[in-house]
């Protein structure tokens, strides 16, 4: 059946503005369909990881779909590229709002995708839902957040590490908005609690020659690589890391952006022992997640493995649509109301959206990658974790940039 719908969703996208608008009328609550956009990089260097993310919500879609739809309507997606091209991320955009007069959209992953949306989604008073970790320092009335924010998985992966792997810190990432941030509030935090940062080096998104920059880290020696790399670029790094006869018995690589999906595509063997900072992975112990594993096998292959941004991305789509049964009404502000405080029990737990910054309480969970390509969890949070953007409740976090 999700296979059939990703089928249907992808005629959806290739049909011209005309047909659009004459196929079940050109709102979303015209006819008996809700219409939905889904926007994720399906081609270029970020689709290693935002494929996935589709294949997610539409497996949401579906089930909601399958138990009587929503207010007695089936939900229809429309799926967009936004080919790891930050304009192209607001041109969907604005063509799902305007054109499509879609109820909600989900999508993005990078930071610099979601901020290219953010002016347009205002701008029509839409809603976005974005489904991963990001660096902070932002809160817009028309986006929900259901990914960590940085006290949520950055910040305690720094006070772990420093209280169990060591203080000489390395800082490697893509050269975009989430690394540099993310970054800059690394450097404020080692400083406050005892770290020493020995390098820090970007590289462009697609970027696959780290010979240079692994070069730089032999001679530092760092205790900790700090890695906020996204995309294809993670691939080039760790093989070429190992490569240079670096392994976890040597250095810590810490990612914030490599899951159970990404591993898939880089290979276990080369990740083995190496960590990850996340809020859910796929060996995480309830019964909700038994059953949404089962799911997204059955979906899409049991290859397929789930992680933290592809739960993110399915639980939002049943939150949103939690919302609009309760304000019944898919108007954008009702919805919004309706969320405030809205709970649910995900694949990786209870969640509650905060009814101030429309962000999500997590667990925060430090996992170690396994021959096998999943995580032994090493610590976690033991309780979901109330999202905090801006890092107001951290005394050495007062001179960022709000």
């Amino acid at each position: 059946m999700v296979v059939m719908l990703i089928a249907a969703a992808g005629c959806a996208e290739q049909q011209s503005a005309t047909e659009t608008e004459e196929n079940e009328g050109s709102s979303a609550n015209d006819g008996d369909v809700i219409e939905v956009g889904i926007l994720h990089s399906l081609s270029g260097t970020m689709a290693i990881s935002e494929v996935s993310l589709r294949d997610a919500e539409l497996l949401a879609i579906e089930e909601i779909n399958a138990n009587g739809g929503l207010l007695g309507k089936q939900i229809k997606p429309i799926i967009e590229d936004g080919a790891s091209d930050w304009p192209t991320f607001a041109e969907k955009a604005k063509k799902l709002l305007q054109q499509d007069e879609v109820a909600t959209i989900f999508g993005g992953w990078t930071s610099a995708s979601r901020k290219a949306m953010l002016p347009v989604i205002e701008e029509n008073n839409g809603l976005l839902w974005y489904p991963v970790q990001y660096e902070g320092m932002e809160s817009s009335p028309n986006i929900f957040y259901s990914g960590a924010a940085p006290n949520q998985q950055i910040v305690p992966a720094v006070e772990w590490l420093l209280e169990n792997r060591g203080k000489k810190f390395y800082l490697l990432g893509s050269d975009y908005v989430f690394p540099r941030t993310a970054n800059g509030a690394i450097k404020v935090q080692l400083a406050a609690e005892g770290g020493e940062l020995v390098g820090e080096e970007y590289t462009p998104l697609g970027h696959t020659d780290y010979n240079t920059i692994i070069a730089k880290i032999k001679k530092e020696n760092p205790e900790v690589i700090f890695n906020t790399l996204n995309g294809d670029s993670n691939v080039a790094f760790f093989k070429q890391l190992k490569d240079a006869g670096i392994t976890s018995d040597d250095i810590t690589v810490l990612s914030v952006s490599i899951a159970e999906e990404e591993i898939r595509g880089i290979g276990a063997d080369v990740l083995e022992g190496h960590l990850a900072s996340w809020n859910y992975y796929q060996t995480t112990d309830t019964p909700e997640n038994e059953e949404f594993v089962k799911k997204y096998k059955e979906a899409y292959g049991e290859d397929r493995v789930t992680d933290d941004p592809i739960e993110a991305a399915y639980f939002q789509v049943h939150l949103w649509a939690q919302a609009v049964e309760k304000a019944g009404s898919t108007d954008v502000e009702k919805v919004k109301e309706a969320a405030k405080e809205l709970e649910f029990n995900a694949p990786g737990g209870p969640i509650k959206i905060d009814g101030d910054n429309q962000h999500v309480y997590k667990t925060v969970r430090i996992g170690e990658i396994q021959s096998d390509g999943q995580f032994t969890e090493l610590w976690n949070s033991g309780e979901p974790v109330k999202p905090d953007p801006y890092l107001k409740g951290y005394e050495w976090a007062s001179g960022l940039s709000q």
